[in-house]
């Protein structure tokens, strides 16, 4: 029986294929407020523009492919039962080939009606004013805004608590309820870190590995040192 290595991925994950990080040095999303194109609030004042920013978004993910860390991820599938737990609301694992992805903060590559959440269909194109489901309300991207319940996190936290390694990869682990994560897993669980500026100390658990490097490198290090 294949151990269970669980992946907690964030931004940094896809860096390397292109993907903008959303948000700049400065805190803003592509020159704008979070709070404008990441809430209810926002799209209720101005959806037009809320629409806008994923369909900016959505044309950007279609241009880029996965990175080598992404078909590291892959790799490991052969020796591990791999369950990937990502931030990230690009398709770039699945594209890859990753088997079992869980996305906490929604995908940029589905939509889903503004009155039924159940309500989820792929979509490809832009999102305009007038696009509707089946039961006639206006479509939305399929995207966790800030204030809003996280629904996968319940399976997320039945994920993290199975891990027998647990590997952290390009993320910061500030954006909670995805940085609370860490906290189920057993204390004497392996836990790498892999960040080219790791915010986490060596001494903030038991058996952590921090490499310091980004996604592509860093995972091959990964696969050296967990396939011996």
């Amino acid at each position: 029986m294949k151990k269970q290595l669980v992946i907690l991925t964030g931004a940094g994950m896809s860096a390397e294929s292109g993907i903008n990080t959303f948000r700049d040095a400065d805190g803003l999303w592509e020159g704008h407020d979070i709070y404008e194109v990441a809430s209810p609030m926002g799209f209720q004042k101005n959806p037009e523009l809320v629409l806008d920013f994923y369909n900016q978004r959505r044309k950007q993910l279609l241009e880029v492919f996965p990175n080598r860390g992404h078909k590291n991820l892959v790799h490991l599938e052969e020796t591990f039962d791999v369950q990937i737990v990502t931030q990230n609301v690009d398709d770039l694992h699945e594209r890859a080939g990753s088997s079992n992805v869980t996305h906490l903060h929604g995908e940029l590559r589905k939509v889903r009606s503004t009155t039924d959440k159940n309500l989820v269909y792929n979509w490809d194109k832009d999102i305009v004013l007038g696009d509707l489901c089946e039961k006639k309300s206006q479509l939305r991207p399929h995207i966790v805004w800030f204030g809003e319940d996280v629904p996968l996190l319940e399976k997320a936290v039945e994920i993290t608590m199975k891990a027998d390694i647990l590997v952290i990869i390009g993320t910061s682990m500030q954006v909670y309820p995805a940085a609370s994560l860490i906290e189920y897993v057993a204390p004497s669980t392996p836990i790498y870190f892999i960040d080219p500026k790791p915010a986490i100390t060596k001494n903030a658990f038991n058996n952590l590995t921090i490499i310091e490097d980004v996604a592509s490198s860093g995972t091959d290090q990964l696969i050296e040192m967990l396939i011996k």
